[in-house]
């Protein structure tokens, strides 16, 4: 088959296999690039979505139905956190258990670019489908694989989950207010940053692909994303040994940067750097705190942080919000209000970036919106082409490619191999 060009050269899905595809194109960025999804939960989902809506064509790979109950902790199939997570693909059930079954997933990674997974790490070695065994069929295969603590070392038979990354990697002993114990993250950070880290770990292996000519194996897990993540809390203890703890709403090092009630409510004030606290000071009317030696500096700011705090408060509870939203932009201080999850997606400027407008058709759900890919590319934006399919919807479409024909398919559905 005719072989695309540049930094997808040497796969073996042509530009005609990829127009003819039963899904639209989510993208045109990585038409051409065939991905294997072998992942389940969240972090590798978040990965694989990466790739999905920016085009690629991805085959999630699934158990026949009755051997598998589906993904673990994942919600059912129709919910809204699958819909969000497995959009944009294609989907085949294959018993990877059974020989007939390895042997089809071997031919499809023949014709793949990418193999992502995030089994625990002795699994894909017990069922021959890890880097090593693939590469030597397909020595262009990039393996992607996440874990909860690495591929090796003393951790990595553990589960992984993305609360136990978050206290392991420092996250919660640095997150609530000040002695209230170890809170963690509204969102599965750990998951979701190991999922991005991995998208991106594949993007540099096409990338050098292009160079080399050769595939490799990248791995990230949820401890390792999760740690770097704690960025300059992280630098605070390796340059300085100085270790944070909570701060509750108070950001640890720019004063006054906190949460503070007007009022009608809280809003978000950030003030950094000695222009800003002056514009700060104007637009409250607090011009004398300029003077005041208590304030004059950031590390007197720091030193009195609870006596300015309390005197701040005591001005901004005497307007609204939106008032003093209003007020400090204007004077060129940032601020912003503190929004449930339903004033987010009636927010003018969130609509306007059309973080609420992305929908898709789902034959079960009707018409649903998902949040679309916070990327914006001019010439090859992203979209959601096609909803999350029903487990082995494409199974068919795919084994057709690799020269099944209906006869084939249907004695391999009636073995329970597809």
């Amino acid at each position: 088959m005719k072989r695309q060009q540049g930094m997808l050269e040497g796969s073996v899905v042509s530009k005609e296999v990829a127009s003819a595809m039963p899904i639209p194109l989510a993208s045109e960025t990585l038409s051409g690039l065939r991905v294997l999804d072998l992942t389940r939960v969240r972090s590798g989902p978040t990965c694989v979505r990466q790739l999905a809506d920016w085009g690629a064509d991805v085959i999630k790979i699934e158990m026949p139905e009755g051997l598998e109950a589906g993904d673990a902790l994942g919600g059912p199939r129709h919910g809204p956190d699958f819909q969000n997570l497995h959009r944009n693909k294609r989907s085949i059930t294959l018993n990877l258990k059974a020989p007939e079954g390895l042997a089809i997933f071997r031919r499809l990674a023949e014709t793949a670019d990418v193999v992502v997974e995030n089994f625990r790490p002795e699994v894909k070695f017990r069922l021959r489908i890890d880097y090593d065994s693939l590469a030597a069929i397909n020595p262009r295969i990039i393996y992607a694989s996440i874990s909860g603590f690495g591929q090796d070392g003393p951790y990595a038979e553990r589960p992984g989950f993305d609360q136990i990354a978050q206290g392991m990697g420092g996250l919660m002993s640095i997150t609530g207010l000040p002695g209230q114990g170890p809170v963690r993250v509204g969102i599965p950070i750990a998951d979701l940053c190991a999922g991005l880290f991995c998208a991106h770990g594949i993007l540099l292996a096409l990338i050098e692909r292009q160079r080399s000519g050769r595939g490799q194996w990248v791995q990230t897990s949820l401890l390792q994303a999760q740690v770097f993540m704690l960025d300059f809390q992280a630098a605070r203890f390796l340059v300085d040994g100085e270790v944070p703890t909570q701060a509750g709403n108070n950001h640890p090092t720019s004063i006054p940067t906190g949460v503070y009630a007007t009022a009608d409510g809280h809003i978000n004030v950030a003030v950094a750097g000695g222009r800003i606290w002056e514009r700060f000071c104007r637009a409250l009317g607090r011009e004398d705190w300029i003077t005041n030696p208590a304030y004059a500096t950031a590390e007197e700011r720091s030193r009195n942080r609870e006596a300015l705090n309390a005197e701040i408060s005591e001005v901004l509870r005497t307007g609204t919000s939106a008032h003093w939203v209003s007020a400090l932009n204007e004077a060129g201080v940032p601020a912003g209000p503190i929004y449930t999850i339903a004033e987010v997606f009636a927010d003018p400027q969130v609509r306007h970036l059309g973080l609420d407008a992305a929908t898709v058709e789902s034959p079960v759900r009707g018409r649903i919106r998902l949040v679309p890919q916070p990327i914006v590319l001019s010439r090859t934006p992203s979209r959601l082409a096609s909803p999350p399919p029903e487990v082995g919807e494409h199974t068919e479409e795919v084994l057709a490619e690799l020269g099944y024909d209906a006869a084939a398919v249907a004695e391999l559905r009636a073995r329970r191999i597809v």
